[in-house]
């Protein structure tokens, strides 16, 4: 595909993925996660809790709860039960990950990484690109 096309796929994307992590109950953060494989989306995920625990993400002093699952580990792990595979896919995601998840991103077989926002911690991007994983930022969502 043609860059400056792969660009507006790449916005569109990112854009589903900030509607999808609306849907989280987090009051911290909201963070969405699109995965991509041959230009369809194969799974979706938002930071919150476990299936079948209450919905608070934050503890008494509002900080985010230990139990709490990233949005590209539910997008992982969603696959994971699926007849879907990550190999070779691309994951959207609004917030740059942590190095917890980035392993989870490279086990899984996701081979680039697009994001909208930094997160404050960078050595989730660094293991990913030491693993070979294409990783972009794209700030600007707008065509």
């Amino acid at each position: 595909m043609e860059k400056s096309k792969l660009h507006k796929y790449d916005k569109a994307y990112l854009r589903i993925a900030t509607e999808w992590g609306l849907l989280s109950y987090c009051k911290r953060k909201k963070v969405g996660a699109i995965i991509v494989k041959d230009r369809m989306i194969i799974s979706d995920g938002y930071n919150g809790t476990p299936s079948g625990f209450g919905n608070c993400c934050e503890d008494d002093d509002g900080l985010t709860r230990w139990d709490v699952l990233h949005a590209e580990a539910n997008a992982i792990l969603k696959v994971a039960r699926s007849t879907q595979s990550c190999e070779g896919a691309t994951l959207y995601i609004t917030l740059s990950p942590c190095k917890e998840c980035s392993k989870l991103i490279h086990q899984s077989g996701i081979k680039r990484v697009v994001y909208n926002n930094g997160y404050r911690d960078e050595s989730g991007i660094e293991f990913l690109k030491k693993a070979g994983v294409i990783v972009e930022q794209i700030k600007d969502l707008e065509d």
